[in-house]
């Protein structure tokens, strides 16, 4: 009777577990509502089509899709990619896994006209801020903007996982507010082009950036040059301006 009992107990907990896997949302994909509500895949998990190294066709070696994840597998023969269309207003989602003392980022507004990605697009940092050499932490706006400090620990509020772990990010970029989230939390919100913006612009080594956040347009960059790092789920919902 106890054999039949802990028989019945395995086969139970085999059934919640695949039923579980089935309800679980899948990767690299869109949901009926998603769809309807304007979001586009910038990356299918299959391969690297609606990418390109920055300012040169084609994608180096250096980036690899390895089990349904666009990865950097050697930032020595990488670069930063971008995507192939350009993108003005919009929502970007994205999970990102960096590896142990990985650096990484997020650029947008990129255009043609700078000699490297970063001198046009502004960037969400991407980082282990644990180990990461970098002063700048993940989730801030490179140089620009950080989160507030967090009472428990005295320090930027950090919302992070542990290197090897996947995160999810959110960025929201119109002429109103942009905001920054990491797994689910603000960090904090910005205007372009605004009094405060432009300040801490000619405040920093940007200030000697002629083009820097210049455009209102642009390509998504991904940084490949600093570390190994995977991205997954990478998905956009362009936002119309309103008159």
């Amino acid at each position: 009777m106890k054999r039949l009992l802990l028989i019945a107990l395995a086969l139970a907990s085999i059934t919640t577990f695949r039923l579980a896997a089935a309800d679980a949302p899948k990767v690299n994909t869109l949901t009926p509502d998603e769809k309807a509500a304007g979001w586009k895949l910038l990356f299918d998990g299959k391969d690297l089509t609606g990418w390109h190294n920055f300012k040169r066709e084609g994608v180096l070696p250096g980036w690899q899709v390895k089990d349904g994840a666009l990865v950097c597998v050697d930032p020595h023969n990488a670069g930063d990619i971008v995507t192939v269309g350009k993108f003005d207003w919009f929502e970007l989602q994205l999970d990102y896994n960096i590896s142990e003392g990985g650096n990484s980022g997020i650029m947008f507004h990129v255009t043609d006209q700078g000699g490297s990605a970063w001198a046009t697009g502004p960037e969400i940092q991407l980082e282990d801020n644990a180990k990461a050499a970098d002063t700048q932490r993940c989730g801030w706006l490179y140089a620009l903007y950080q989160p507030p400090t967090d009472s428990k620990t005295g320090k930027p509020l950090d919302a992070t996982k542990p290197a090897g772990e996947w995160n999810r990010i959110r960025i929201l970029i119109t002429p109103e507010k942009c905001v920054h989230e990491i797994n689910g939390v603000k960090y904090f919100d910005y205007v372009l082009g605004s009094e405060d913006f432009n300040s801490r612009v000619a405040k920093s080594k940007f200030g000697k950036m002629p083009l820097f956040a210049k455009s209102n347009t642009g390509f998504i960059a991904l940084q490949g040059d600093h570390g190994q790092v995977s991205f997954r789920n990478i998905k956009i919902r362009p936002i119309e301006r309103k008159n």
